[in-house]
């Protein structure tokens, strides 16, 4: 499912809303999980998972065309782990 989608399906699961109020909503939900990520902070969603980051070291990488070493620097990344609602459905 992407965005556009999902901004269809709440619309139509709520007709009171108009899209444009239901993309507003969707935009500040993804903003607000992402802001509190890059503060270094956690989103938990009870049923459905959580959001983090994991810290990435830096290392000496390879350029898969040119066979060259490159050097990656140090980096944060989003991690998702599924809450136990989400992978008891996902496997039934």
């Amino acid at each position: 499912m992407i965005r556009s989608e999902l901004v269809q399906r709440l619309a139509e699961e709520n007709p009171d809303l108009s899209a444009r109020d239901v993309e507003a909503i969707v935009a500040v939900f993804f903003d607000e999980i992402t802001r509190r990520l890059a503060e270094g902070g956690r989103v938990e969603l009870r049923g459905f998972g959580a959001f983090s980051t994991r810290a990435r070291d830096a290392r000496t990488g390879r350029n898969p065309r040119t066979g060259e070493t490159v050097e990656v620097n140090a980096k944060r990344v989003p991690y998702f782990k599924p809450g136990k609602e989400m992978r008891q459905r996902l496997n039934v």
